[in-house]
């Protein structure tokens, strides 16, 4: 899985700096994204709390071991 510069705390912390109403081109300048990674952000992970996201993100993990096992038991 691609490792990103951003961790889940930093990048709930730029969407909450949006929904207060910060404009998205200052946010992308003063972070160092384009506009489409802070549209895909909020696509994935607006609304969500921190330990929420962690959850998800742990899920998805786990799901996705267990697919990697049931694929190579297959071949």
């Amino acid at each position: 899985m691609k490792r990103t510069r951003f961790t889940e705390e930093r990048i709930i912390a730029v969407l909450k700096e949006a929904e207060a109403g910060a404009r998205t081109g200052d946010l992308t300048r003063r972070h160092g994204v384009s506009e489409a990674t802070i549209y895909n952000w909020k696509a994935r992970y607006g609304g969500l709390e921190v330990s929420e996201a962690k959850r998800l993100l742990a899920e998805t993990m786990l799901d996705n071991a267990g697919l990697k096992d049931l694929l190579a038991k297959n071949w």
